[in-house]
């Protein structure tokens, strides 16, 4: 749930520390350091707050070498303070540590270490790591110190347990890094005469695109002329660079005022570049053959959050158009839940980042039950995707904001990408069928481009209702998932109090909190079931509700009889529907976080990838 950074070259080191951290403070903004090898000295730079801070101390106090690490951090043990801010230092502060993750004997072995004489400064169970390899040194034999460092950190390595990455310094050993990944996010960035360590490819992006994706259990050893991979083993691997092709524009904000805004904008391009790979053989993809794909008896769809209502809106795309059972669980209660062992049971992990500790722990499960297992990922390398038997990419580029908006619609793009290959796969669907549902499929991105011109509509709108305590959003069938979507989108920037119901069930409970102006937001596009939403129009409005619909042309004349504002998405089938529906409710959170003052990319408490428990 941090960033990492790390530099080892001929140049100062310090802005690409401040540079990479600032790309990396959507992982956590609570406090942020650095630690610079100056002179055979670790000179050491903290702040509490965002890495603003830190330039300003690191401006003052003028560190400068050509080795050191940074960090930004998001708090899991200890308050945010300078004293739990990275890196943490040994009792002789000549070896520091960046950490993301979670050390989770660290009790234990604090404990352990204190009684040896270990002296902490923090409350954090980073330290501990740094400590560990105190001991370890005195305790490894090596004719160098750079062998000595390294093993006494494969040593560190065997004692501690959790998911963690870490990169550590040593005074002793000039121009070395090392760096270690177990179940977070870490890799690394192969320059000309220079070498970046870092949570995620941003953060050096600047300075070169050939990446090295770390397996579990592997330890990298950074020197200014290269790297040197070894696994858990200790043994050597060779790991060929990934050449990363966005630009650095791409995860900058490019002109919008926030990140959010721009990867609003960013989703026709966003769906017509997923779509480019949903054009490739699902067969090819999953390894399975036409008789495997037949076979498929059962699906499960695990995720959390935004991924969550993605995955709960391909549940109406699978059991639709490939007649396969389909059950979603939030993947922090599919780890713990007794799920059934059938036979020909496919798990789909759905996840941004590739890094949430909870999708992939119940992942890990699916597999013990012997399920195969799909991820829907954007990240190349990511944890999610090495765990899992196969991938589909959706190639949203880097999504910065904490909320999820280009991921969200890929998400369900590449569900409904799927559903249909599934479909007609196992015969459910004739080719015919196929043929035209992939045809408008493949004429989103252009109806994405047209949605989003609903901006300034939605701007004008939240003057309205920007301060009302509380915000209820309404959908049937498969927008009932874009209702709890639009709920959450706001809460999360806004921090007002938003909840999504099923339109059909507001009568068996929610009704009872509408009153004078309250926002009730209703997706109600021309379908099947655009009817009943009027009648949930009606039953709201007569409670006092200032009703706000979203819908298609042919149905804007009557929404507008029982709404007080309506806004026109254009028109595609009514399962592709909903890619269309969430834009409104994107810039309807987003402009209320914004009239409301709050911080749009990095909302309190929350951060990007949830990398922990």
């Amino acid at each position: 749930m941090c960033g990492i950074i790390g530099y080892v070259g001929n140049n100062n080191c310090v802005p690409y520390i401040i540079d990479g951290l600032k790309k990396l403070e959507y992982r956590g903004y609570d406090s942020a350091g650095l630690a610079v090898l100056q002179n055979g000295n670790l000179v050491t730079v903290r702040a509490v707050g965002k890495v603003a801070e830190l330039e300003k101390a690191t401006l003052i106090a003028n560190p400068k070498g050509t080795t050191g690490i940074g960090h930004t951090r998001w708090a899991t043990h200890g308050k945010p303070s300078e004293e739990n801010s990275h890196p943490h230092t040994d009792c002789t502060g000549d070896i520091v540590v960046v950490h993301n993750g979670i050390i989770e004997n660290y009790l234990t072995l604090r404990a352990k270490l204190e009684a040896r004489g270990h002296r902490f400064k923090s409350e954090t169970d980073t330290e501990v790591i740094a400590h560990l390899i105190e001991e370890n040194l005195l305790h490894v034999r090596a004719s160098h110190d750079q062998d000595r460092l390294l093993k006494a950190v494969q040593k560190t390595n065997k004692e501690i347990s959790g998911a963690y990455a870490y990169g550590v310094m040593w005074a002793r050993t000039p121009g070395l890094l090392i760096g270690v990944k177990k179940q977070s996010p870490m890799v690394v960035g192969v320059g000309k005469d220079e070498n970046f360590l870092a949570s995620d490819v941003p953060a050096f992006l600047k300075h070169t695109n050939k990446v090295l994706f770390l397996e579990e259990g592997d330890v990298a050893v950074l020197h200014v002329d290269g790297v040197t991979v070894l696994d858990k083993d200790g043994k050597e691997k060779k790991v060929k660079p990934v050449k990363i092709s966005w630009d650095q524009k791409t995860a900058e904000k490019g002109g919008y005022a926030h990140f959010m805004l721009k990867e609003i904008y960013d989703q026709p391009q966003a769906i017509e570049d997923t779509l480019r790979t949903a054009r490739t053989d699902f067969g090819k993809i999953l390894g399975l053959d036409t008789d495997g794909l037949r076979q498929l008896r059962n699906i499960h769809i695990i995720a959390c959050g935004t991924a969550y209502h993605a995955g709960l809106v391909g549940k109406y795309y699978i059991e639709q158009l490939a007649g396969i059972p389909v059950s979603v669980d939030l993947a922090s209660e599919y780890k713990y839940r007794t799920v059934p062992q059938l036979p020909n049971t496919l798990a789909i992990a759905i996840s941004q980042s590739g890094e949430t500790a909870d999708t992939i722990g119940a992942v890990k499960k699916a597999k013990e039950l012997g399920f195969r297992t799909l991820a829907i990922c954007n990240v190349l390398g990511s944890s999610l995707t090495r765990t899992c038997d196969s991938t589909f990419f959706t190639h949203c580029g880097p999504e910065i904001s904490v909320a999820s908006t280009k991921a969200f619609t890929s998400q369900i793009t590449s569900m409904y990408a799927l559903a249909a290959f599934l479909g007609q796969a196992n015969g459910n669907l004739s080719q015919t069928a196929f043929e035209k549902l992939y045809k408008e499929l493949l004429a989103l991105s252009k109806d994405m481009g047209e949605a989003v011109k609903l901006e300034y509509e939605v701007r004008h709108l939240t003057r309205k209702i920007y301060k009302a305590d509380r915000f209820i959003f309404l959908g049937r069938n498969v927008n009932f998932p874009i209702a709890l979507e639009g709920a959450l989108k706001l809460k999360e920037v806004s921090y007002r109090s938003a909840e999504g119901f099923a339109a059909g069930e507001i009568k068996h409970g929610p009704i009872s909190i509408i009153d004078k102006g309250t926002p009730v937001i209703v997706l109600m596009p021309h379908d099947a079931l655009f009817e009943k939403m009027l009648s949930a129009c009606q039953e709201c409005r007569a409670r006092g509700a200032f009703v706000v619909a979203i819908t298609t042309k042919a149905g804007a004349k009557l929404a507008a009889d029982v709404a007080d504002q309506v806004f026109i998405v254009p028109q595609t089938n009514e399962l592709l529907q909903p890619v269309l529906d969430v834009v409104p409710l994107q810039f309807l959170a987003y402009w209320i976080a914004k009239r409301l003052g709050c911080d749009i990319d990095q909302p309190r408490n929350l951060a990007k990838s949830v990398t922990v428990e």
